[in-house]
């Protein structure tokens, strides 16, 4: 759903509640966990968090507190929505004074001694068409810790259509700048981060 009012929370609330009675947008669930699908563009990009067992565990904690969307211009609603397979959450974006709203649906989530995170598909009222994969990994040799971000996706709707280089823009702005929040959620004292 677009505006151009910034919508407030009965607003997100409505909008959230009748999303949730909507369908995944795409046939492909869970294809994150391997093959993409055909015909979506797909976009892969991770970074270095740190290393040991307090960035492993800052970073875990920054997934379930949706700290990726702590990026200014983008927000997960509601912010404490727990991280379990059926839930839905509305992706609020504002961008080139015009506001979104965006119902997502979480897929699968991921939690082991060496994976955590979560995928969510689109659902019928997106701008978008897909999947996105949010994952902290620690690897058991190195105990160095990466947020990977692995998307696939397509023009959900007629703007998102007919504004398309936006809209990519938009998602490539998106990875940057959940990146650099996961890398401030991560921090700790007496690490060099890569620039």
């Amino acid at each position: 759903m677009f505006t151009l009012h910034k919508p407030d929370d009965d607003d997100i609330l409505a909008f959230l509640d009748s999303a949730g009675r909507g369908d995944f947008s795409y046939d492909a669930i869970g294809a994150t966990r391997g093959e993409m699908p055909d015909g979506y563009t797909v976009d892969r990009n991770r970074i270095l968090l740190g290393v040991g067992e307090e960035v492993w565990e800052k970073a875990k904690a920054a997934i379930r507190e949706w700290t990726m969307f702590d990026i200014g211009w983008a927000r997960a609603y509601p912010g404490d929505t727990p991280i379990e397979e059926g839930r839905d959450v509305a992706i609020v974006v504002s961008h080139f004074g015009i506001h979104s709203l965006n119902a997502a649906r979480i897929v699968y989530v991921l939690d082991d001694a060496e994976r955590f995170g979560f995928a969510y598909g689109t659902l019928e009222d997106h701008g978008e068409s897909g999947e996105e994969l949010f994952l902290v990994e620690r690897n058991a040799e190195t105990s160095e810790v990466h947020y990977s971000l692995l998307a696939f996706s397509r023009p959900g709707h007629l703007f998102t259509y007919l504004g398309y280089p936006a809209a990519r823009y938009l998602q490539k702005q998106f990875a940057k700048d959940s990146m650099a929040a996961m890398l401030r959620s991560a921090a700790t004292i007496g690490y060099t981060y890569p620039k």
